[in-house]
């Protein structure tokens, strides 16, 4: 089947808060945007009943109410939606390839946002009350919700402890499902002295979950103990899952660098081993999965993509100058010895008016074309030709050094 190609300046795969956050600062820069979303637009944020932890929303928000709004503006900046799955990705190129089942898009900047998904434990009827209906994966996000009530935490590695003993300030009671033998975590052993000691948490040993039950909402988790095989009903309110998360990062393996768990592995910048491509949100390798922090991610990942694109401009029609001779002074507007040098540059620059064409990159706001160049101290000049550069001059630089540079 011949696929329609479309062309745009980004593509963003995945409309989490971290997706519509890096559309928003692309579209709004006026880059031509085009967001790709496999299931519901706002991600797993959707599904969470109350976020009472963004900034700006005193009185909090529903989760997919706070996403209806970053999805309004994002289309308010002009970024286009496209409900679909991604099915490849080529970023070998200068021009980066995304194909879905029935179209191309190619674009000069990728940016990541897939997100990821909890690992469940496939227990009986678990798919009927995932999110809104009793089965939670963030404690931040739904232990107000539950003040008062009685909670199972399902998981004994840090994140299941201490997030089972966050929710002890809001429930009842927190039972804990541990698979392994009496007084045996998976966590460390601080989470797991507290733990112990807190008189709101209590622990059912040697159990995996069996089943889920109840009615239009979760009011029973079944757990299996192992070693018995005996059935445990426990009446509950809500049960969080803490065994893993999954990132939805398939379609990358063996094309942009992750840790072990496949996280995608990025600088403070958001971006990735491959030029022009960026990552944000949960799917990154990453201390906190937050909305406020997915936001933070997308505000970098579209700014650096509005910055990767206009420095490529720079980079292909002055700096490489089309083939043609260029000479090519990297400095920093803030180092009094590069503010020095100027005076020599320009007079340099004059001189050659007619003949060879000057340029200067200031590294103060952004180092892409230095990096570009293989730069990584200023003050710096190259003579490039053919795209190529012939030389580099980083010492003694004045008017005879610059002479010879072209030579």
């Amino acid at each position: 089947m011949n696929k329609k190609t479309e062309k745009y300046d980004v593509v963003i795969i995945g409309g989490g808060a971290a997706g519509l956050t890096a559309g928003i600062y692309c579209g709004r820069a006026r880059l031509k945007t085009l967001l790709i979303e496999k299931a519901l637009v706002g991600g797993l944020a959707t599904y969470t009943s109350e976020i009472e932890n963004y900034p700006g929303f005193p009185e909090g928000s529903s989760g997919l109410g706070l996403m209806d709004l970053f999805h309004e503006q994002a289309k308010k900046f002009g970024v286009k939606f496209k409900l679909t799955d991604v099915r490849s990705v080529d970023f070998s190129g200068e021009t980066k390839v995304v194909e879905t089942f029935r179209n191309r898009f190619e674009a000069k900047v990728v940016i990541v946002a897939t997100g990821g998904k909890p690992r469940l434990t496939g227990a009986e009827n678990e798919d009927k009350y995932l999110y809104d209906k009793g089965i939670s994966f963030c404690a931040t996000c739904d232990a107000a919700a539950n003040t008062g009530k009685t909670v199972m935490v399902i998981g004994s590695g840090d994140a299941a402890i201490e997030e089972g003993t966050f929710l002890t300030k809001f429930a009842d009671k927190v039972i804990v499902s541990v698979m392994h033998e009496e007084g045996k975590m998976d966590c460390n052993e601080i989470a797991k002295a507290q733990a112990l000691e807190n008189p709101k948490m209590e622990f059912i040993w040697n159990t995996v979950a069996e089943r889920f039950e109840g009615d239009e909402h979760l009011d029973t988790v079944v757990l299996k103990n192992i070693k018995t095989e005996e059935s445990i009903p426990v009446k509950v309110d809500t049960c969080f899952l803490f065994i893993g998360y999954l990132p939805n990062t398939e379609w990358f393996k063996d094309i942009l660098d992750m840790n072990r768990g496949g996280y995608l592995i990025t600088n403070e910048r958001m971006e990735t081993n491959v030029p022009g491509v960026l990552a944000a949100g949960d799917v990154r390798d990453k201390f906190l999965k937050q909305v406020a922090t997915a936001v933070g991610d997308g505000a970098i990942a579209g700014y650096g993509a509005e910055k990767y694109i206009s420095e490529l401009e720079v980079y292909e029609s002055q700096v490489l100058n089309n083939g043609e001779p260029s000479v090519v002074y990297v400095w920093n507007a803030v180092d009094p010895k590069c503010r020095e040098l100027m005076t020599t540059v320009e007079a340099f620059q004059e001189k050659h008016a007619g003949d060879l064409h000057v340029t200067n990159v200031d590294i103060y706001k952004s180092d892409g074309i230095a990096r570009r160049l293989g730069i990584s101290e200023v003050p710096a000049v190259l003579y490039i030709k053919n795209n190529e550069v012939q030389k580099t001059l980083t010492q003694n630089i004045s008017m005879e050094g610059l002479e010879g540079l072209v030579d």
